[in-house]
């Protein structure tokens, strides 16, 4: 990692079948004993479609099922994992080596050796894989197994957070490589080497896990864990409240009612989880620049992160936080309603009888979606709503499910989420590139800037750390410039749990969180309190 700064601060109804299931697994308000506390239950709100590394899950590590050959620690800092150390570069940093341990076995009894690893990560890259994020790998031009216990990757160009992507998940190849990659057992009965065993997966409802007493690091005293899926924010806080989750990640707000509750404690994380409206390139709205530039002044941030997030987080003028290092500084836009309807003035765009803007008989008009059940977002989208209507530009909030969201990406706005706090190639490229639009999630608004793209491929090709800050700089410029996005907040995690373990803490957080990410990225070192 490099040039970082602590980030971390410490601090749908369900089915009837689900309340039994989380009764049953855990008893956050029962006795006090060693026995009571050896499991944890958590609220979260989205699941994996697979649980198999080949298709992306764990990809950013803390997969509990499975582990990479580096890990990161409290403080994202890389440690050794399957690895024995840190991979050995060479001078032109095309050549990374790595020595694995040699005492790991997968849950089925095999032994880890190199061609696993080899294995994984041809899979992903064989174009016949469904992996969502195989721009993230471009960089790696072969790997290879020098003997049982060396593993070489050859890259095509110095890719200066290449260790950094090496947290993915190692599946195993005798389990894994006589199926269909796509759709074979291996993506809901997965067979790894991590401190947990997967016991049961009811989509939509719950992952359940057990402690692997053979873990290379050692049996985990929370013997199971079972993740809860609860898409509505103000459900999950019902059920913990009740004693039937024993943690759960909440919106700042719902967590604020938790303050005082005995034997609870609420852990808070700065992240790089970002929310921004998209604005398709494509609609005759908000693929005007004019209208985003406007937009992009009109939004009142610092009022969305102390109303909707109670202070828990910061504005936002890019994927890349300003509390990072990487973060261009004077690119802050100020909230200013009225430089933004002089600036729509000057484009053509009048104020008509109803109240909104029009040019040459187009309505400043469009829709914007967000998921349903997600109080953040909705908050987030009504309070843009608002600010983009006091400049005459009408917005319709709707909400739905992702599968209806994922029709309207290319014509509709989208209250979208995003952001890794590891390196920003790993927030920009799949954010901006124009050659990702209409790539499953990426480039969600069909982003096309050719000098965002020149600076992407210019950072992502170098191993110099000022060459990297100048192209980071320029992208963000260019960003603010002509926005494709408005982003509107970077978000802190908050997560209230009970009190019973030793050992709890958090990471610096990336926008997916709940199943790996959370304070029990690391359950398997949590001790229980006596």
């Amino acid at each position: 990692m490099t040039g970082r700064t602590p980030w971390t601060r410490g601090a749908g109804g369900v089915v009837a079948a689900v309340l039994f299931a989380l009764t049953a697994c855990s008893a956050p308000g029962g006795e006090d004993s060693d026995a009571a506390h050896d499991s944890l239950v958590v609220g979260i709100a989205t699941e994996p479609d697979s649980l198999s590394p080949l298709l992306g899950y764990g990809k950013d590590g803390n997969s509990k099922i499975f582990d990479g050959l580096l890990r990161h620690d409290a403080d994202l800092q890389l440690t050794p994992a399957l690895a024995t150390e840190l991979p050995e570069v060479s001078e032109d940093g095309l050549t990374y080596t790595y020595r694995l341990r040699d005492d790991v076995e997968f849950s089925d009894g095999d032994p880890l050796t190199a061609e696993d690893v080899v294995f994984t990560y041809r899979t992903i890259l064989d174009p016949d894989t469904n992996y969502p994020y195989k721009d993230e790998l471009d960089a790696i031009e072969d790997v290879t197994a020098e003997d049982d216990h060396t593993v070489v990757f050859t890259l095509g160009y110095p890719y200066a957070p290449f260790a950094d992507r090496t947290v993915l998940p190692i599946a195993s190849a005798s389990a894994a490589g006589d199926q269909d990659v796509n759709t074979g057992s291996y993506n809901t009965e997965p067979v790894g080497t991590g401190p947990y065993v997967l016991t049961g997966w009811t989509p939509g409802e719950r992952i359940t896990l057990e402690a692997n007493p053979d873990y290379w690091g050692g049996e985990p005293e929370v013997r199971r864990l079972t993740m809860a899926v609860i898409p509505d924010d103000d459900v999950r806080a019902t059920r913990l409240r009740s004693g039937d989750l024993d943690a759960a990640v909440l919106p700042p707000n719902l967590a604020e009612g938790f303050a005082d509750a005995e034997g609870m404690v609420t852990h808070e994380t700065e992240s790089a989880d970002f929310r921004a409206v998209t604005l398709p390139t494509g609609n005759p709205v908000t693929g005007d620049r004019d209208i985003r530039r406007a937009l992009d002044l009109a939004v009142d941030r610092e009022l969305m992160v102390d109303s909707i997030l109670t202070g828990a987080g910061h504005a936002a003028y890019g994927p890349i936080p300003v509390t990072s290092p990487w973060f261009a500084e004077g690119t802050e836009r100020p909230h200013d309603p009225a430089a933004a309807g002089r600036l729509l003035d000057e484009a053509g765009w009048t104020v008509g009888d109803d109240d909104v803007r029009q040019r040459e008989g187009q309505r400043a008009a469009f829709t914007l979606w967000y998921p349903a059940g997600d109080r953040l977002r909705q908050e987030h989208a009504l309070a843009y709503a608002t600010d983009a209507g006091e400049i005459g530009v009408d917005i319709t909030v709707e909400s739905g499910s992702w599968e209806v969201i994922e029709g309207r990406l290319t014509e509709d706005a989208v209250l979208s989420g995003g952001g890794n706090p590891a390196d920003p190639d790993f927030d920009l490229y799949g954010l901006l590139y124009s050659d990702l639009a209409g790539d499953g999630w990426n480039n969600m608004g069909q982003y096309d800037n050719p000098e965002v793209d020149e600076q992407l491929d210019l950072a992502r090709r170098t191993a110099d750390r000022d060459e990297r800050q100048a192209a980071y700089d320029r992208v963000q410029r260019e960003l603010a410039d002509n926005p494709g996005y408005t982003f509107l907040t970077h978000i802190d995690h908050v997560y209230v749990m009970a009190d019973h373990w030793d050992g709890v803490t958090t990471q610096p957080e990336p926008h997916d969180h709940g199943l790996g990410h959370g304070p029990w990225w690391n359950v398997e070192d949590w001790r229980i309190r006596t």
